[in-house]
């Protein structure tokens, strides 16, 4: 093996690290032709509480429906009445950035769900995302 690297091999791996391009998850094998089932929700004008409260049971439900693909529409924080408040984060209570740590973070949601990944322009952009729910083995 040759321990000298090449400038440019150098080059393409630190662009490569460096990248916020999100790679696809190869384990997660969905069939582009496969027909999914889809549900989507909106969380315009819910309170953190009540969107953290309506999204598990909306993840809980369609799992036990065998829904393949949910969108959740949760906005882009736009018209946010956090802005008006100078005593809390601007970020912090938009449900864009609340709702998919509030899923990351709670166990039992996380072992229904493969993957969550941004929604297309057509579905809500940045202001939506997708999760794409496992099997749920317990119904036929």
């Amino acid at each position: 093996m040759n321990d000298n690297i090449s400038y440019k091999d150098k080059k393409d791996w630190y662009k490569f690290i460096n990248s916020t391009e999100k790679l696809p998850n190869k384990d997660f094998k969905h069939k582009k032709n496969k027909n999914l089932e889809v549900r989507s929700i909106d969380l315009h004008g819910y309170t953190l509480d009540e969107a953290n409260k309506t999204i598990e049971n909306f993840i809980n439900k369609a799992f036990s429906e065998n829904i393949n693909k949910l969108i959740i529409v949760t906005g882009k924080g736009l018209h946010s009445e956090n802005e008006k408040d100078p005593y809390v984060s601007k970020d912090l209570g938009i449900l864009k950035y609340s709702v998919p740590e509030f899923i990351s973070n709670n166990a039992s949601l996380m072992s229904m769900i493969n993957e969550i990944t941004d929604a297309k322009i057509g579905d809500g952009g940045t202001g939506a995302f997708y999760i794409y729910l496992k099997k749920n083995k317990l119904t036929k």
